[in-house]
């Protein structure tokens, strides 16, 4: 019976850490707010004329400075009038490579819409690129970098020009450059370029200043996300994952900086060989510095529901009719993990598999081995339940061996309970006489069990955090191993098998919670109807495959073919305790036989 309480226990603890997941995702984020929409008259002069702009709609004013203020440069916050601490929009720059659709605006040379051409919205909707980063709305999302100093600087209000409107990256070429330039009046130049590479999410953005002032500049470049809290659109109650900042140092590794650590308070730390990122279900976008280079981290939670997350660089001078240029990387797509781990340390930690990464970590590469081998996801999961069925077959075992043990004296167990109901003292002393004389640990078949629950929970992160699922095809009707299914033919085939699995366990003496595990199939059902049906595959198969494992020792112990190991052994101890054959002595050797005459 302590068997199926294990199997209550695990299973109502999974759910409770679902929804203690969801709680989290309703109650502890904040939740954005809605953005107005004003008009703003014109920016503040930037060493060029500013035409009267119109703030989008959905996009509002700003009750706090929407930029880092560093205390090195205190003459920076003067610098900035209430007007532009605004998310303005000017002239749009369209960009197009083989992995991206973009658009800057030349407002602060800002990333204002990210579409990923290789990765659909869905599966039914192939022409429709999911769009990662978006200027409007409940999930604004947005790249911006600028430069600080006392003198003349273009932030992320500033006016760019552009030699285009639209670039496109040629069949023939491996990159592609986007340039903005900006000048003041006193003759500092600074051309910020974006540069686009070939079947690579990772953009190198670089800020050139040239120095006619004819005095020395001093500065910082900085760059940060700004995004709002609203919940990722492919979560779901069942299905929450982590969407908010993190950042990457060597002496903390990986940092969860959430929104509601925004709003408490500010982020304000210098860290060598790190990144700040905004992760969410499958993509992230990541400011990676210069190797070795020191920053300052900061985060600031603004008054219309935004947050940004940034980095400052070290103060540089450019000496009068000299250039310098500030380079910085940023990866803004899907978190693929060969990927990641080759632009930047720990960056492939935002693949988030929590606590169990440790065991996350080699069941993906082997998920990936066999995705190798059958060039298809389904039958990788297929794949990984086999080898993970065969790792534990022991253990198995032997819990099912315990089971089939305990369902032998089911009738005796509840025959003790009758009689003894109004006596638990006695009623235990029994069990434990009956335990003991047909040989049952009724503990058995717990620490088996207790054993593969961290791997089991590791493997779903594995399957739920992996973007190389997401729309990834099985077999007919399956086509999307990132969504539930369809006909819901998986969750009826895993409630099919959990009920099979009980009509082989023995029975639960206790009527309550006989009617308790008698629901659970049931419950199971419409539970996994809405998960992703990659998740339910492998529950599905590992199921079938405890079945015929089950079944087959369940048959053998009914027929008295199969006692445990452990038994035998202890049997044969036992026989031969106190009957060790003398063991004739042995003849001695001739030179010493000869010595002794």
């Amino acid at each position: 019976m302590d068997n199926q309480r294990t199997i209550l226990f695990f299973v109502l603890s999974f759910i409770l850490l679902l929804i203690w997941q969801a709680w989290q995702e309703d109650y502890v984020r904040p939740q954005a707010t809605p953005i107005s929409t004003p008009v703003i008259s014109a920016l503040p002069d930037q060493g060029r004329s500013a035409a009267p702009l119109v703030v989008p709609q959905g996009q509002a004013g700003i009750a706090v400075q929407d930029r880092p203020e560093m205390s090195s440069t205190p003459a920076v916050a003067a610098t900035v009038s209430p007007m532009s601490q605004v998310l303005n929009s000017d002239k749009r720059i369209y960009v197009r490579t083989d992995l991206y659709d973009i658009e800057i605006d030349t407002v602060g040379g800002d990333l204002r819409k990210v579409n990923l051409l290789t990765y659909p919205i869905t599966a039914d909707r192939p022409d429709i690129p999911f769009s990662l980063m978006e200027d409007k709305g409940f999930r604004l999302f947005i790249a911006q970098s600028g430069l600080l100093s006392a003198s003349s600087a273009p932030d992320h209000h500033a006016i760019y020009e552009a030699e285009q409107q639209d670039y496109t990256l040629a069949d023939d070429s491996s990159e592609l450059k986007v340039p903005l330039r900006w000048v003041s009046e006193d003759g500092i130049t600074v051309i910020k370029t974006y540069t686009f590479k070939r079947d690579s999410f990772l953009i190198e953005v670089d800020h050139q200043i040239i120095n006619n002032s004819g005095k020395p500049w001093r500065g910082h470049q900085y760059r940060q996300f700004q995004r709002t809290a609203a919940a990722d659109s492919e979560s779901s109650f069942f299905i929450h994952t982590y969407t908010g900042g993190v950042i990457f140092s060597e002496e903390e590794s990986y940092e969860k900086i959430h929104f509601s650590d925004m709003e408490d308070e500010n982020l304000a730390r210098d860290i060598s060989n790190g990144w700040a990122a905004i992760i969410q279900h499958y993509f992230v976008g990541a400011w990676i510095p210069n190797k070795g280079e020191t920053n300052h981290y900061y985060s600031k939670a603004l008054d219309d529901g935004r947050y940004t997350l940034g980095l400052v660089s070290p103060e540089v001078e450019v000496e009068a009719g000299a250039t310098n240029t500030f380079v910085s990387q940023l990866y803004v797509g899907a978190k693929i993990q060969e990927r990641l781990e080759a632009v930047a340390d720990g960056l492939v930690l935002t693949v988030d598999y929590g606590i169990l990464t440790l065991i996350a970590e080699p069941l993906f590469w082997l998920l990936s081995f066999f995705h190798d081998l059958f060039g298809n996801w389904g039958w990788a999961i297929i794949g990984v339940t086999l080898v993970i069925k065969l790792v534990f077959y022991k253990l198995s075992e032997k819990s099912y061996r315990s089971m089939a043990n305990m369902r032998k004296v089911t009738p005796k167990i509840t025959a003790i309970r009758e009689r003894y109901i109004d006596d638990r003292q006695r009623m235990s002393k029994a069990m434990m006489e009956l335990y003991k004389k047909e040989k049952i640990n009724p503990m058995g078949g717990c620490l088996p069990m207790l054993v593969q629950i961290p791997v089991f929970i590791a493997l779903y992160w594995v399957l739920l955090e992996s973007v190389e699922l997401r729309q990834a095809d099985f077999i007919f009707w399956l086509n999307d191993l990132s969504t539930k299914d369809p006909f819901y033919v998986l969750p009826l085939l895993m409630g099919l098998t959990m009920y099979i699995q009980q009509q082989l366990n023995p029975k639960p003496p206790d009527p309550m919670q006989a009617k308790i595990m008698a629901a659970l199939p049931f419950i199971f059902t419409l539970f996994f109807a809405f998960f992703p049906s990659g998740l339910v595959l492998y529950w599905v198969v590992n199921a079938i495959l405890s079945i015929l494992q089950q079944w087959y020792i369940t048959r053998r112990i009914d027929m008295g073919l199969d006692n445990d190991d452990d038994d035998k052994k202890k049997d044969k101890k036992v026989k031969g305790k106190g009957k060790k054959p003398k063991e004739k002595p042995k003849p001695l050797p001739k030179a010493i036989e000869a010595s002794s005459d």
